[in-house]
């Protein structure tokens, strides 16, 4: 089951769902990312305001934040590998 492409191969159903959820994980990992990036990027910059000695522990913290986007990239290159039939580069 599925529906033909333009050059006559076919595109799958599995194939279909797979490229959606590799997009969704991708997405909502970056937005996810984004949000916590921004709720605590701004908790960070004011309590650095009143203490500087927490610059380092607000990188850190940033710096995790950002790892929520890599894991929704690695899944979804994950996802992406396995739909792919063994041997087809392209």
């Amino acid at each position: 089951m599925g529906c033909a492409v333009g050059d006559g191969s076919s595109y799958s159903l599995f194939l279909a769902f797979a490229h959606l959820g590799a997009g969704l994980a991708s997405g909502l990992g970056a937005l996810a990312a984004g949000l916590c990036i921004g709720v605590a990027g701004d908790a960070g910059v004011r309590a650095c305001g009143q203490q500087e000695k927490l610059f380092v522990p607000m990188v850190l913290v940033l710096i995790f934040a950002e790892a929520l986007a890599l894991y929704g990239l690695i899944v979804a290159l994950i996802m992406i590998s396995k739909s792919q039939p063994s041997g087809v580069c392209g």
